[in-house]
């Protein structure tokens, strides 16, 4: 169970003296923003005044939906495991740009229905092939949402444990908007229609019979729910991992970086499961999908940038990234007023 994974409280020792680090630095106070907020959150993680933010490890999570076949998506789910095959390739944009910030890639089959040959750098969850239709049923039992989420939360454990300061998290799933929709809909109370977008290239007829199909698998189970509750219900096997994987990551003290709306439907569920997890959590970009910004603003989060990105795969994270290593390189080689012989400011 998740509770297994205990979570250490970030110090508030910790976070006083990083922000006195950087209040001495040759620049008035606060006016590196948000670098300066990335500089103190990781060196709390750390517990360190020489903070580091790589070697990274971007942890791709790929599944199916049951949910597809009521046709919430422009695409087939065959095209999940396609997708799968161009990771594993070195095709796909998270390759590119793993690739251009130095980040490895694990590619993890959480519940893809297509088959694949052996691949050394697949990880195969062998849990289900694709959860069942959320319109019908829930998608997945207790038990396959217990070791979806233990999985993930092993996973990340293991690639801290082996080194890696933070855990990008990125996924690939047709119909895996519709999921978070739901979610973010059963955990937080945010209506459909608000919540739902294009996905993977819906147009207007297409996002309107997409709200009303969501509609009718909501119905199925009304009112809020719990974040397991939810995840048991509506959750891709993906979301899921992903939800352990930030639990994982914070139990082994690194950083989670979450991609977009899909992954943040994830960490939404589970920052309300984990509430001691959020210390240990950033959120990477502001995603294009309509929902994504009640979203956070739901958690109370405010991600570092906005592209207009709506990809997943895990790209917005790989482009914050450079954020955090510059957060650390502040901290760590930015003279200090004394150091520098800079007169402060006058009092």
């Amino acid at each position: 169970m998740l509770s297994d994974f205990h979570i250490n409280p970030v110090s508030k020792s910790a976070l006083d003296k990083a922000q006195a680090a950087i209040d001495i630095k040759t620049k008035p106070p606060g006016s590196l923003g948000r670098i300066e907020e990335l500089a103190r959150q990781i060196c709390g993680v750390q517990n360190t005044l020489s903070p580091v933010a790589g070697p990274a490890k971007l942890l791709l999570f790929a599944a199916d939906h049951g949910l597809v076949a009521e046709g919430v998506s422009a695409w087939p789910s065959e095209v999940t495991t396609q997708m799968v095959a161009n990771f594993l390739g070195g095709g796909a944009a998270a390759n590119v740009f793993a690739r251009s910030n130095g980040v490895e890639i694990s590619i993890i089959d959480a519940g893809i229905i297509g088959e694949l040959g052996f691949h050394p750098d697949l990880i195969r969850a062998n849990i289900r092939k694709g959860t069942a239709n959320s319109m019908h049923e829930d998608a997945m039992s207790a038990d396959e949402l217990n070791q979806a989420l233990e999985f993930g939360a092993a996973l990340a454990k293991s690639a801290v444990e082996n080194g890696n300061k933070v855990i990008a998290l990125g996924e690939m799933g047709i119909g895996n908007t519709s999921s978070a929709t739901l979610l973010a809909h059963a955990v937080h109370g945010m209506g459909i229609a608000e919540l739902t977008g294009p996905g993977a290239g819906l147009d207007d007829a297409g996002v309107n019979q997409k709200i009303q199909i969501l509609e009718k698998v909501m119905a199925r189970k009304p009112g809020r729910l719990q974040p397991m509750d939810a995840l048991q219900a509506y959750g891709g096997l993906e979301i899921a991992m992903m939800a352990g994987a930030i639990i994982g990551t914070a139990s082994a003290g690194a950083i989670a970086l979450v991609d977009g709306f899909i992954a943040s439907a994830a960490a939404m569920c589970a920052l309300a499961a984990r509430p001691d997890a959020t210390a240990y959590t950033v959120f990477a970009h502001r995603s294009k999908e309509p929902g994504h910004r009640l979203m956070m603003e739901a958690i109370g989060a405010d991600p570092l940038i906005d592209l207009d990105l709506r990809l997943g795969e895990g790209t917005g994270a790989l482009l914050a990234y450079p954020l955090l290593l510059n957060a650390c390189a502040m901290i760590n080689e930015m003279a200090t007023f004394e150091s520098a012989g800079v007169s402060g400011k006058e009092t």
